[in-house]
């Protein structure tokens, strides 16, 4: 009964939008990763952390366009379902669960503090933040056992990429509504 009632709250037009950027999210982060890695290696850059910017907005650009509580969990359900269904992306196995549901959570708990619809710049650089420095957390104590510096440091590395790629999802979302205004108002 709780899932029917939290479902409904979403138009087909908003689930149309969580799949889509679900299944962007994960077509990225095939290609996006090892061209981060080219650069980041030599530099000895953790270029998952790194790369993680770009593929996280997919979280954060349906949360602003949706603009309704659980909306980056649920595409962060999706991806995981698609990735544990398909093995397209990772070795994770049931891990992918908790590695991609949870930077979903750290991105509607960053919008829920927010407390309006009316997000601004600092949301999305938050939410872009929150969501890849919890997916590297994740990855790199899980599976990688990182010491406390290297950890820190690749923290440190998709706290920056993660906010940046918040940034490109505000700049999307503003478009889109910009757009839609638009054509809204004009009857188009």
């Amino acid at each position: 009964m709780r899932t029917r009632k939290f479902f409904a709250r979403f138009s087909m037009f908003d689930l149309v939008i969580i799949a889509l950027m679900a299944t962007l999210g994960i077509a990225a982060k095939p290609v996006i990763v090892p061209l981060v890695r080219i650069i980041t290696g030599p530099l000895l850059i953790p270029g998952g952390a790194l790369a993680g910017g770009f593929y996280m907005m997919w979280l954060v650009i349906p949360a602003g366009l949706v603009g309704k509580a659980g909306t980056a969990t649920l595409v962060a359900i999706v991806q995981a379902i698609l990735v544990m269904a398909t093995g397209i992306w990772g070795t994770h196995g049931i891990a992918s669960l908790a590695t991609y549901i949870l930077p979903g959570v750290a991105v509607d708990l960053v919008f829920l503090f927010a407390r309006r619809r009316k997000y601004n710049f600092g949301h999305y650089f938050l939410a872009g933040m929150a969501a890849n420095v919890t997916g590297t957390f994740l990855v790199m104590v899980v599976f990688f056992k990182l010491p406390l510096i290297p950890l820190l440091f690749a923290l440190s590395c998709g706290a920056l990429s993660g906010g940046l790629g918040g940034l490109i999802a505000y700049n999307v979302v503003k478009r889109f509504e910009k757009f839609k205004a638009a054509g809204l108002e004009t009857g188009g």
